[in-house]
């Protein structure tokens, strides 16, 4: 069944506006009596019917609701260092994917990419739009939301609040298998971009109260890190 994400949504009726009503008409060629599912962006799925068709909006019947079953039941929020050319790009897409329910882009010592501010916000923007697309495509019942660059020293104080903060390095002996423990309502990770992390970071991490882990004995280029630790955490959490 079609999927599409609206903020409005009311107890009896909803509307899909813009691109994605152009998408049902002309694309899909979706009538009037048909059904599909649409999100709230929150969490919630409405099963809908198509009751009236214009250019720019359609209008649906809500016919039940149900909590979404695509969203893992810990929210995992990735912190990635920024990586050189389309490669944040790239992760984004696939950490929407898998599950995460957050993105911070950070900026470590060995960051080669240090885009203005103007700039970041820029990027932000597309981000975001590539997370709203790969979040509808893989039936996500949230879109991650991508919040703004932070340096490293902000990030590793920030996600040492967490429940279980966990920044992977290349140089660790402890294994993911042996922090990862009970079933957490939240999870904080943190990978490096292509230089990976100083020692001098990795020690502030650990003395903020970060876990410090290893992916294996393989060094991980920068996009496949967090992809392999996304997976790694998913599949102890039984959502694989």
């Amino acid at each position: 069944m079609p999927r599409f994400f609206s903020e409005d949504i009311g107890e009896t009726g909803a509307v899909i506006a813009g691109e994605d009503a152009r998408h049902i008409a002309r694309s899909l060629r979706m009538q009037m009596g048909e059904e599909l599912t649409l999100c709230d962006m929150q969490g919630t799925d409405y099963r809908c019917v198509i009751t009236q068709m214009e250019p720019e909006a359609v209008h649906l019947d809500v016919l039940d609701k149900a909590p979404s079953k695509s969203e893992a039941a810990c929210r995992i929020r990735l912190y990635q260092a920024l990586p050189k050319g389309d490669k944040l790009e790239f992760i984004v897409q696939k950490a929407t994917e898998l599950g995460a329910a957050e993105i911070v882009p950070i900026i470590t010592a060995r960051c080669i990419s240090r885009p203005h501010v103007r700039t970041l916000e820029k990027k932000r923007e597309r981000l975001q739009r590539i997370a709203y697309e790969a979040a509808k495509q893989s039936g996500r019942g949230l879109i991650p939301e991508i919040l703004p660059t932070l340096s490293f020293s902000q990030a590793v104080h920030e996600m040492a609040d967490s429940e279980l903060p966990i920044l992977f390095y290349e140089e660790s002996s402890k294994p993911l298998r042996r922090i990862l423990r009970g079933n957490p309502d939240g999870i904080s990770i943190m990978v490096g971009c292509e230089g990976g992390f100083t020692a001098r970071e990795v020690s502030e991490a650990r003395d903020a109260g970060v876990y410090i882990a290893s992916l294996g004995s393989r060094v991980l280029r920068c996009e496949t890190a967090p992809i392999c630790a996304l997976s790694a955490i998913l599949f102890y959490l039984g959502e694989f």
